[in-house]
């Protein structure tokens, strides 16, 4: 007669996997963008994703050689599943553009895949993710950088850098600078095309010029995979 576990009542369910072991399982299952999309609509590992109307995962070709990281998603990203669809991702786009590289050529990300958001009146405003947060997103972006196998990485903004780097990086003391990451990549520091938006309208233009400016500088990597 096989032995009851100690202190297991006579036909009780024994408990399945820990919301983290589930997580882990899942992770192992990473295998293309589709895993990665179904996986995040999933996740509760943090509390932003009960709120968000859905995941957010990268977009653009597999194997691109660069990957640039934002910091989460915003309220038209939100909306429409995409990154970088609302007036941050137009921004890029024109920067990238006069950096002289395609966007179609870019993979475009973020390190937090939910919209975190307070609401004011019917608006949904930006909240920044916590480091708990991010830290609790950072490894779907390591299988984005997995799946896409990226020679080089943009951190846009300092969650970005955090995640991509492991540690707090000043972005004004190092934009503009190639850091190294623990695998090997190197890691261009810059701005969040939203800081752009934020600033005064007067120093706006010289504020794009210096951002493109910084892009242009990850344009030999792009080139280097035609």
């Amino acid at each position: 007669m096989t032995a009851r576990p100690r202190g297991a009542a006579a036909g009780a369910r024994q408990p399945g996997p820990t919301a983290d072991a589930a997580a882990a399982l899942a992770r192992d299952r990473i295998a293309s963008l589709d895993d990665l999309k179904a996986a995040t609509m999933r996740c509760r590992e943090c509390p932003i994703g009960e709120f968000a109307t859905q995941s957010v995962i990268g977009a653009g070709p597999l194997k691109a050689r660069l990957l640039l990281v934002g910091e989460q998603p915003g309220d038209q990203e939100d909306l429409q599943g995409l990154p970088f669809v609302g007036p941050a991702g137009r921004l890029l786009a024109r920067a990238l553009e006069q950096a002289g590289i395609a966007r179609d050529a870019v993979f475009v990300s973020n390190a937090v895949k939910h919209f975190k958001y307070e609401l004011r009146g019917k608006r949904r405003i930006h909240k920044s993710p916590t480091q708990r947060e991010a830290a609790a997103c950072l490894h779907w972006l390591e299988d984005e950088i997995a799946l896409v196998q990226p020679p080089a990485l943009v951190a846009l903004g300092a969650v970005a850098a955090r995640s991509l780097l492991g540690r707090a990086v000043p972005v004004l003391a190092n934009r503009g600078r190639w850091l190294p990451r623990a695998d090997g990549r190197q890691v261009l520091i810059t701005v969040h095309p939203s800081s752009l938006l934020r600033g005064p309208p007067e120093a706006r233009e010289q504020a794009f010029v210096a951002f493109a400016a910084d892009l242009a500088l990850a344009r030999t990597v792009v080139r280097q995979g035609r």
